[in-house]
């Protein structure tokens, strides 16, 4: 199958790739960013999978990137403003890359009909990384709050949400959205210092669950954090009894 990954030298992005690049089951990987996509030195051999496309506006693709969505089955959407960097990025910025870059994506995954998936028919896969906390239901992106609070970056988040599937509902099944809302990620077991009690998921499981998720099929329309945490672990223990 082929797997759109749209962030692909973030650190969720860069973990997605490692772990696809050897997935059974994914046969290319689109990884697309604003910078070149490091190849994980584990996954030298199975390189050929991979392309690379250094995106400079994520809002209008140029036809060699159109075509790579509308012939995916599925793309995993990283690129977002994290709470530790929205203060430092003016709130039009952040409506652009957490709003209007994955609508552009959904809209280019549902891709024009003379695209062919490498799957065949049925709808593509589109899975959104959201804010836990992101209120579904807003029916519009707002463009200019008062503030740049972390409760203006969850409305903005569950506005999109809403956006997504209002797309999804109208493309002819073309395409069916899924949101994932984890808690906090956490890399290689390093805890990072948040409230007690705030719910938690390893790196390597959420990259695991993602995967899963866009190679098999939607558990449901949204992930909750303890979703991913039990769909990425069993996903794993599945690829080791493989290898």
């Amino acid at each position: 199958m082929k797997l759109v990954i749209g962030g692909s030298t973030g650190v969720l992005g860069a973990e997605l790739i490692r772990q696809a690049l050897s997935h059974p089951w994914i046969t290319t990987i689109v990884a697309i960013s604003r910078h070149e996509t490091p190849i994980p030195p584990e996954s030298i051999g199975n390189e050929t999978k991979l392309k690379l496309f250094v995106c400079n506006n994520f809002e209008s693709y140029p036809d060699n990137v159109k075509k790579e969505f509308g012939t995916a089955d599925a793309c995993i959407w990283t690129i977002a403003v994290t709470p530790t960097k929205m203060k430092s990025i003016p709130w039009s910025e952040t409506v652009k890359i957490c709003g209007d870059y994955p609508l552009a994506a959904i809209k280019a995954l549902a891709g024009p009909s003379r695209y062919r998936r490498e799957n065949g028919p049925g709808p593509s896969r589109f899975i959104y990384i959201s804010g836990q906390f992101a209120p579904h239901g807003q029916s519009q992106i707002v463009k200019s709050p008062d503030g740049h609070s972390l409760a203006d970056l969850a409305v903005l988040e569950g506005e999109l949400e809403t956006q997504l599937h209002a797309f999804a509902n109208k493309s002819n099944g073309a395409v069916v959205p899924c949101i994932a809302k984890p808690g906090i990620i956490v890399n290689l077991g390093r805890e990072p210092q948040v409230a007690p009690g705030s719910p938690k998921i390893e790196l390597r499981d959420i990259a695991g669950a993602l995967l899963d998720q866009a190679v098999h099929g939607l558990e449901n329309n949204t992930l909750s954090n303890d979703d991913m945490v039990r769909i990425g672990r069993s996903a794993l223990s599945k690829q080791y009894e493989i290898f």
